[in-house]
């Protein structure tokens, strides 16, 4: 198995979830998402990240505005809709979740591979 690729899934796992939040801190636009998650080692190209606020603005999670900007063509800020905010509590919870389950199970393999240790340290005294 491709080292890279199962880092690349796992991120793209979570992606989603990592934009609602983004845009739950109140009105942002695409380019500084892209910005926020790419300094987060997301790493995201336009060329994912237009589709995905698309499909999540059809799914009804979120909302755009047009802003006039002084500096050229008017920019769209994107803001959470109430199902949007509701979602993002119940992606919450599962994450929360998730990270207790991960970290268990790394727990118990740590436990596991300690007292294999120990056994063989035994063993050969």
């Amino acid at each position: 198995m491709d080292l890279e690729n199962a880092k690349v899934q796992m991120r793209k796992g979570i992606l989603e979830f990592c934009i609602l939040q983004i845009i739950s801190r109140g009105e942002v636009y695409a380019s500084d998402m892209l910005e926020e998650l790419t300094s987060a080692k997301i790493m995201v190209v336009e060329g994912t990240l237009y589709p995905l606020l698309t499909r999540l603005k059809n799914s009804g999670l979120l909302d755009y505005k047009w802003v006039e900007s002084s500096s050229g063509p008017p920019r769209k800020y994107y803001v959470l809709t109430d199902n949007g905010k509701t979602f993002l509590e119940q992606l919450e919870t599962t994450w929360k979740e998730l990270q207790e389950s991960v970290a268990q199970i790394i727990l118990d393999s740590y436990h596991k591979k300690q007292e294999a240790s120990n056994t063989e340290t035994e063993e050969q005294a």
